[in-house]
């Protein structure tokens, strides 16, 4: 018998496992030892080989150790472990997708820190929560300065919603104010006047009416260098074209508003 049966030991030597591995499986029911020595050892036989490389090779596939002791290994149709790798395929490739995504947050935040040139942890911590929303904004954010984003917190943070549609009612009004840039319409025109009477309320609905927000969205709008670089470069070719039909749009609305920049 002696010859026959492996101790723990040797078992584990032998499928090139710990010691304390064979000890778990045996507390949690997934591999019994076939026998006990005089002095209570655990000892092993041929089968509990087989079963411990059918468990090592299915872990190896990614099942968890509930999943191979109560799914697979009571499993008794081919159909059974074909719905069951399916369904494992399906969760890798999910992981495999999230990891991915997790890459490209990293290499994401890591062009964001070198950009910031110095340690922040709170704006670290904001971008970070920005990626983990996939928020394509994350930059607006990062570039903002204090002031900016807790009136952000303030305003928009009971709903995000809001301030996603906030920022897309800008990439709306940029495309559409880069097209009459690109077809020379003049800024004082009525199509200009409907464009600056928009991206007035746009302004305003980011601002919540507060005008003292203003040079601080001017100063961020001059200096372009952490913007996205797409966006940055059609900002800055309506640049002109939107400073002239905004002061139009002011003076035909009898508004008395301070020399800016345009603001986004």
């Amino acid at each position: 018998m002696g010859k026959e049966l492996m101790t723990i030991g040797e078992l584990a030597k032998r499928m090139g496992v710990t010691v304390r591995t064979l000890q778990y499986y045996d507390k949690e029911g997934i591999l019994k030892p076939s026998a006990f020595s005089a002095g209570g050892r655990r000892l092993y036989a041929a089968k509990d080989v087989v079963r411990l490389h059918q468990i090592l090779s299915f872990k190896y596939l990614g099942f968890s150790l509930e999943e191979i002791k109560n799914h697979i290994l009571p499993l008794y149709t081919p159909e059974q472990m074909v719905s069951l790798l399916i369904q494992q395929q399906k969760a890798i490739e999910e992981q495999i997708e999230n990891l991915q995504e997790a890459a490209q947050s990293i290499e994401a935040f890591r062009s964001e820190v070198e950009n910031i040139k110095s340690v922040d942890f709170k704006k670290y911590a904001e971008i970070i929560e920005l990626l983990k929303m996939g928020n394509d904004a994350y930059w607006v954010w990062k570039c903002f300065d204090d002031t900016l984003t807790d009136h952000i917190k303030d305003r928009f943070g009971d709903d995000p919603a809001l301030a996603e549609k906030t920022y897309q009612a800008y990439l709306d009004l940029l495309d559409e104010a880069y097209l009459f840039v690109q077809r020379g319409e003049p800024p004082e025109s009525a199509c200009s006047m409907v464009l600056a009477e928009k991206w007035w309320n746009m302004i305003m609905d980011f601002t919540g009416g507060d005008l003292t927000l203003l040079p601080k969205l001017e100063s961020f709008n001059d200096d372009k260098t952490g913007w996205d670089k797409e966006l940055a470069q059609k900002q800055q070719e309506i640049d002109d074209f939107m400073n002239k039909m905004l002061d139009c749009y002011f003076k035909k609305q009898g508004m008395d508003i301070p020399e800016m920049e345009v603001e986004s």
